[in-house]
């Protein structure tokens, strides 16, 4: 075992107590309020750990933060992004207390997502802080409040922080088996409305545009843009038009899941929908995309960038793998922006979202030693 895995072996007791009161702020993404208190608590814990942190206002949810050490620094900046937000009611807790069981697992609301992913990342700063050890280059954690609903106010804040960096280490949860996330679909949602012309249903339906009609047949030539074993996925999932029985449907309107594995599908996918045509002459189609994150690509990049991270953690003992996910996260801004990310470096746990969810213990110092040791050795290509 390593120097360095052993010191933060013997500061579990501490990184436990630290995302025990992380849990203990409740943040549901809808109340700014309870958001703003755990972002006030971070915001002291940067500064004590000797951080500049710079507060960035928002109206409909919490503050975001940037926190910068070494800010005079030469060199590109490793970016931490973390997020605080979870999709917990207030009032989960209650019902939810934290508990351990007897396999030493952390059970309670944000546990794993992404509470002690936040934990495991301060810790590795403040165990290089303590050690003596804290390399002289730039090093940035970007902590936002709106992922759980799609980052949609963090999205532009993300990608301007992210665009000087060398390196994103994004804190969503290892998988189950505690590998890092390194290909994540791209996912979008895309809203199609199609108009047509109201006419009764009976006197003179030939005067009338069916929306509906036009809108199914569009469904149909969307579902042939499947390519399931490419890893592309188009799914028309809501579907709403009419208005009455003996009316011809003026207006029909339907979203439209979609997930790629690769840059190129996705390019492809978005070329097919802004040339949609109408089947039916007179009828208009407008299309608009929403929650869009490019892919987080399997490419040559994130392969060199997960062998140097795997290679580093090999010397510090530690047994890095690597999986994927068929779902999005910030990673997926900056990872579609070319910059070197890594994710899923949080913890081991399961249960996102879900009422068993939970950290496994005993992967928090493991995980605290990956990025502490990242943070120090880390080689930017040049």
């Amino acid at each position: 075992m390593s120097e360095l895995l052993t010191y933060f072996q013997s500061q579990r007791p501490q990184m436990v107590d630290f995302l025990t009161t992380l849990i203990h702020y409740e943040t549901p993404t809808t109340d700014k309020a309870a958001v703003d208190r755990l972002g006030a608590f971070m915001e002291a814990e940067f500064q004590r750990l000797g951080a500049s942190v710079t507060r960035i206002p928002q109206t409909q949810v919490g503050d975001f933060l940037l926190a910068k050490w070494n800010e005079n620094a030469p060199g590109k900046p490793i970016l931490f992004l973390i997020h605080i937000d979870t999709v917990w009611p207030l009032g989960t807790l209650a019902e939810r207390p934290v508990r351990i069981d007897d396999e030493g697992r952390l059970f309670g609301p944000g546990a794993i997502d992404m509470k002690s992913g936040i934990t495991v990342a301060l810790w590795s700063i403040r165990g290089l802080i303590e050690r003596g050890e804290l390399p002289r280059r730039p090093i940035w954690a970007l902590m936002t409040t709106d992922e759980e609903v799609g980052s949609v106010y963090s999205e532009p804040v993300i990608k301007e922080t992210a665009a000087p960096a060398g390196l994103v280490l994004v804190m969503e949860p290892a998988t189950k088996d505690e590998a890092l996330k390194t290909w994540r679909k791209g996912v979008g949602t895309y809203h199609i409305t199609v108009e047509g012309r109201p006419s009764h249903a009976g006197n003179a339906p030939e005067q009338g545009i069916n929306a509906v009609i036009e809108l199914a047949q569009q469904a149909l030539k969307l579902q042939a843009l499947n390519d399931l074993k490419n890893g592309t996925s188009v799914s028309v999932t809501v579907f709403h038009g009419g208005t009455a029985s003996n009316v011809i449907p003026a207006k029909a309107e339907a979203q439209v899941d979609v997930r790629t594995l690769t840059a190129q599908a996705w390019a492809d996918i978005q070329q097919h929908f802004e040339n949609l045509t109408p089947f039916i002459p007179g009828a208009k189609i407008s299309v608009s995309l929403h929650h869009a994150r490019g892919p987080m690509e399997h490419n040559d990049l994130m392969k060199r960038t997960f062998a140097q991270c795997r290679a580093i953690g090999e010397r510090y003992g530690l047994t890095v793998r690597e999986d994927g996910s068929g779902g999005g996260s910030d990673g997926n801004f900056t990872a579609h922006m070319g910059i070197p990310t890594l994710d899923g470096l949080g913890p081991q746990g399961d249960g996102l979202h879900a009422l068993h969810e939970h950290c496994v213990i005993a992967s928090l110092p493991r995980r605290a030693t990956l990025l502490a040791a990242m943070l120090k050795e880390w080689q930017f290509e040049a």
